[in-house]
Protein backbone atom coordinates (compact mmCIF):
# COMPACT_ATOMS: atom_id res chain seq x y z
CA UNK A 1 0.00 0.00 0.00
CA UNK A 2 1.23 3.55 -0.72
CA UNK A 3 1.61 5.74 2.26
CA UNK A 4 1.65 9.52 0.53
CA UNK A 5 -1.74 9.79 -0.71
CA UNK A 6 -3.96 11.87 1.03
CA UNK A 7 -7.52 13.21 0.34
CA UNK A 8 -8.17 15.60 -2.72
CA UNK A 9 -9.54 19.07 -1.58
CA UNK A 10 -13.14 17.73 -3.32
CA UNK A 11 -13.01 15.02 -0.05
CA UNK A 12 -15.14 15.51 2.82
CA UNK A 13 -13.00 15.31 5.78
CA UNK A 14 -15.00 13.18 7.46
CA UNK A 15 -15.26 9.79 6.10
CA UNK A 16 -17.98 7.72 6.84
CA UNK A 17 -17.77 3.69 6.76
CA UNK A 18 -20.03 0.70 7.54
CA UNK A 19 -18.17 -2.72 8.70
CA UNK A 20 -19.31 -5.76 7.21
CA UNK A 21 -17.93 -8.81 9.00
CA UNK A 22 -20.27 -12.29 9.85
CA UNK A 23 -17.82 -12.42 13.07
CA UNK A 24 -19.00 -9.54 16.04
CA UNK A 25 -16.06 -10.08 17.57
CA UNK A 26 -14.35 -8.55 14.31
CA UNK A 27 -16.96 -5.92 13.70
CA UNK A 28 -16.18 -4.81 17.42
CA UNK A 29 -12.90 -4.66 17.12
CA UNK A 30 -12.67 -2.73 13.92
CA UNK A 31 -15.43 0.29 15.27
CA UNK A 32 -13.41 0.11 18.25
CA UNK A 33 -10.37 1.27 16.28
CA UNK A 34 -11.95 3.18 13.64
CA UNK A 35 -13.74 5.28 16.32
CA UNK A 36 -10.68 6.39 17.37
CA UNK A 37 -9.96 8.58 14.26
CA UNK A 38 -11.49 12.12 14.28
CA UNK A 39 -11.76 11.68 10.20
CA UNK A 40 -14.14 8.29 10.42
CA UNK A 41 -17.49 7.86 11.30
CA UNK A 42 -19.28 4.17 11.61
CA UNK A 43 -22.45 4.98 10.58
CA UNK A 44 -23.08 0.94 10.82
CA UNK A 45 -22.61 -2.62 10.98
CA UNK A 46 -23.80 -5.76 8.56
CA UNK A 47 -23.23 -9.22 9.51
CA UNK A 48 -23.86 -10.85 5.90
CA UNK A 49 -23.42 -9.40 2.02
CA UNK A 50 -26.97 -10.06 1.75
CA UNK A 51 -27.33 -7.07 4.12
CA UNK A 52 -25.09 -4.52 2.32
CA UNK A 53 -27.20 -3.16 -0.19
CA UNK A 54 -30.18 -2.73 2.00
CA UNK A 55 -27.36 -0.93 4.70
CA UNK A 56 -25.64 1.18 2.02
CA UNK A 57 -29.17 2.37 0.57
CA UNK A 58 -30.02 3.81 4.12
CA UNK A 59 -26.69 4.45 5.36
CA UNK A 60 -25.07 5.93 2.53
CA UNK A 61 -21.38 5.33 3.31
CA UNK A 62 -18.31 6.90 1.91
CA UNK A 63 -16.59 3.19 2.20
CA UNK A 64 -17.40 -0.14 3.02
CA UNK A 65 -15.06 -2.14 4.65
CA UNK A 66 -16.06 -5.61 3.52
CA UNK A 67 -14.80 -9.30 4.78
CA UNK A 68 -14.45 -11.34 1.75
CA UNK A 69 -15.41 -14.40 3.57
CA UNK A 70 -19.00 -14.57 4.46
CA UNK A 71 -20.90 -17.93 4.63
CA UNK A 72 -24.70 -16.38 2.90
CA UNK A 73 -23.46 -13.95 0.59
CA UNK A 74 -19.78 -13.55 0.29
CA UNK A 75 -17.73 -10.19 -0.07
CA UNK A 76 -17.09 -10.76 -4.18
CA UNK A 77 -20.78 -11.16 -4.56
CA UNK A 78 -21.78 -8.17 -2.04
CA UNK A 79 -18.89 -6.07 -3.93
CA UNK A 80 -20.63 -6.42 -7.65
CA UNK A 81 -24.12 -5.83 -6.30
CA UNK A 82 -22.62 -2.58 -4.88
CA UNK A 83 -21.03 -1.43 -8.23
CA UNK A 84 -24.49 -1.99 -9.35
CA UNK A 85 -25.87 0.83 -7.63
CA UNK A 86 -26.36 4.41 -9.22
CA UNK A 87 -23.69 5.77 -6.75
CA UNK A 88 -21.84 2.75 -5.03
CA UNK A 89 -19.28 3.50 -2.32
CA UNK A 90 -16.05 2.68 -2.35
CA UNK A 91 -15.23 -1.40 -0.72
CA UNK A 92 -12.06 -2.14 0.96
CA UNK A 93 -12.25 -5.88 1.69
CA UNK A 94 -10.56 -7.39 4.54
CA UNK A 95 -9.11 -10.69 4.75
CA UNK A 96 -6.62 -13.27 6.97
CA UNK A 97 -4.51 -13.21 4.33
CA UNK A 98 -2.65 -11.01 1.96
CA UNK A 99 -2.95 -13.59 -1.10
CA UNK A 100 -6.64 -15.20 -0.34
CA UNK A 101 -7.69 -16.33 -3.51
CA UNK A 102 -10.85 -14.53 -3.13
CA UNK A 103 -9.23 -11.30 -2.99
CA UNK A 104 -8.58 -11.51 -6.66
CA UNK A 105 -12.06 -12.14 -7.67
CA UNK A 106 -13.00 -9.59 -5.04
CA UNK A 107 -10.79 -7.02 -7.48
CA UNK A 108 -12.06 -7.68 -10.32
CA UNK A 109 -15.45 -7.46 -8.97
CA UNK A 110 -14.71 -4.04 -8.47
CA UNK A 111 -13.07 -3.34 -4.87
CA UNK A 112 -11.02 -0.75 -4.39
CA UNK A 113 -8.11 -2.96 -2.90
CA UNK A 114 -7.29 -5.21 0.36
CA UNK A 115 -6.30 -4.96 3.74
CA UNK A 116 -5.24 -7.28 6.55
CA UNK A 117 -7.24 -8.33 9.65
CA UNK A 118 -4.88 -7.91 12.07
CA UNK A 119 -3.11 -4.64 10.12
CA UNK A 120 -2.72 -1.96 12.32
CA UNK A 121 -5.33 0.08 13.27
CA UNK A 122 -3.25 3.37 11.10
CA UNK A 123 -2.70 1.26 8.31
CA UNK A 124 -6.60 -0.13 7.99
CA UNK A 125 -7.78 3.72 8.45
CA UNK A 126 -5.58 4.88 6.14
CA UNK A 127 -6.44 2.52 3.57
CA UNK A 128 -9.82 3.81 3.85
CA UNK A 129 -8.52 7.42 3.40
CA UNK A 130 -6.97 6.71 0.42
CA UNK A 131 -10.18 4.88 -1.35
CA UNK A 132 -12.61 7.45 -0.25
CA UNK A 133 -10.15 9.79 -2.06
CA UNK A 134 -9.70 7.90 -5.07
CA UNK A 135 -6.95 6.04 -4.87
CA UNK A 136 -6.70 2.42 -4.12
CA UNK A 137 -5.13 0.13 -1.70
CA UNK A 138 -3.35 -2.41 -3.54
CA UNK A 139 0.20 -4.56 -2.30
CA UNK A 140 2.16 -4.99 -5.52
CA UNK A 141 4.12 -8.20 -3.84
CA UNK A 142 0.72 -9.58 -2.79
CA UNK A 143 -0.88 -8.68 -6.24
CA UNK A 144 1.82 -9.84 -8.16
CA UNK A 145 1.84 -13.20 -6.41
CA UNK A 146 -1.78 -14.26 -7.24
CA UNK A 147 -1.73 -12.97 -10.72
CA UNK A 148 1.41 -15.07 -10.84
CA UNK A 149 -1.00 -18.36 -10.64
CA UNK A 150 -3.31 -17.61 -13.16
CA UNK A 151 -3.52 -17.79 -16.75
CA UNK A 152 -2.93 -14.63 -18.76
CA UNK A 153 -4.86 -14.22 -21.91
CA UNK A 154 -3.03 -12.42 -24.35
CA UNK A 155 -5.08 -9.05 -25.89
CA UNK A 156 -3.22 -6.29 -27.54
CA UNK A 157 -6.24 -4.41 -28.07
CA UNK A 158 -5.29 -2.88 -24.31
CA UNK A 159 -2.37 -1.52 -25.24
CA UNK A 160 -3.42 -0.54 -28.64
CA UNK A 161 -6.99 1.52 -26.62
CA UNK A 162 -4.18 3.59 -24.56
CA UNK A 163 -1.63 6.13 -25.74
CA UNK A 164 2.21 5.75 -24.28
CA UNK A 165 1.41 7.67 -21.08
CA UNK A 166 -1.65 5.94 -20.58
CA UNK A 167 0.02 2.33 -20.83
CA UNK A 168 2.78 3.77 -18.46
CA UNK A 169 0.46 5.11 -16.18
CA UNK A 170 -1.11 2.28 -15.78
CA UNK A 171 1.75 -0.06 -15.39
CA UNK A 172 2.82 2.50 -12.10
CA UNK A 173 -0.58 1.70 -10.83
CA UNK A 174 -0.25 -1.53 -11.17
CA UNK A 175 3.15 -1.20 -9.05
CA UNK A 176 0.85 0.17 -6.27
CA UNK A 177 1.96 4.02 -7.13
CA UNK A 178 -0.29 6.90 -6.06
CA UNK A 179 -1.18 9.57 -8.10
CA UNK A 180 0.84 11.43 -6.38
CA UNK A 181 3.70 8.97 -6.77
CA UNK A 182 2.76 8.23 -10.57
CA UNK A 183 3.04 12.71 -11.30
CA UNK A 184 6.51 12.52 -9.38
CA UNK A 185 7.66 9.56 -11.46
CA UNK A 186 6.60 10.92 -14.91
CA UNK A 187 7.25 14.60 -13.91
CA UNK A 188 3.44 15.63 -14.82
CA UNK A 189 1.51 17.61 -12.66
CA UNK A 190 -1.23 15.79 -10.59
CA UNK A 191 -3.96 16.84 -12.47
CA UNK A 192 -2.51 15.37 -16.03
CA UNK A 193 -1.98 11.85 -13.55
CA UNK A 194 -5.96 12.13 -12.89
CA UNK A 195 -6.76 12.93 -16.54
CA UNK A 196 -4.52 9.68 -17.60
CA UNK A 197 -6.20 7.56 -15.17
CA UNK A 198 -9.87 8.77 -16.25
CA UNK A 199 -8.83 7.79 -19.69
CA UNK A 200 -7.94 4.38 -19.01
CA UNK A 201 -10.46 4.12 -16.50
CA UNK A 202 -12.58 5.16 -19.73
CA UNK A 203 -11.46 3.06 -22.47
CA UNK A 204 -10.93 -0.44 -20.84
CA UNK A 205 -14.32 0.21 -19.81
CA UNK A 206 -13.64 -0.70 -16.07
CA UNK A 207 -15.23 1.19 -12.50
CA UNK A 208 -12.21 2.14 -10.77
CA UNK A 209 -8.23 1.61 -10.96
CA UNK A 210 -8.19 -1.46 -9.07
CA UNK A 211 -10.37 -3.13 -11.77
CA UNK A 212 -8.20 -1.36 -14.61
CA UNK A 213 -4.52 -3.08 -12.78
CA UNK A 214 -6.24 -6.32 -12.58
CA UNK A 215 -7.12 -6.51 -16.36
CA UNK A 216 -3.29 -4.88 -16.62
CA UNK A 217 -2.19 -8.67 -15.27
CA UNK A 218 -4.68 -10.54 -16.60
CA UNK A 219 -4.01 -9.03 -20.39
CA UNK A 220 -0.05 -9.12 -19.92
CA UNK A 221 0.35 -6.28 -19.90
CA UNK A 222 2.04 -6.46 -16.81
CA UNK A 223 4.11 -8.82 -16.14
CA UNK A 224 3.59 -10.51 -12.62
CA UNK A 225 6.87 -11.91 -12.76
CA UNK A 226 8.50 -8.44 -14.02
Amino acid sequence: MNASAAPGPDVDPTVTVLIVDDDELTRTGLRTLLSAKPDLDVVGEADDGAEVVAAVTRLRPDVVLMDVRMPRVDGIEATRRLRALPDPPKVVVITTFENDEYVWDALRAGASGFIRKRAPSQQIAHAIRLVAAGDSVLFPDAVRQMAAGRPVRRDTSVTTALTGRETETLRLMARGLSNQDIAARMVVSLETVKTHVGNVLAKLGVGNRTQAVVLAFETGVVDPEG
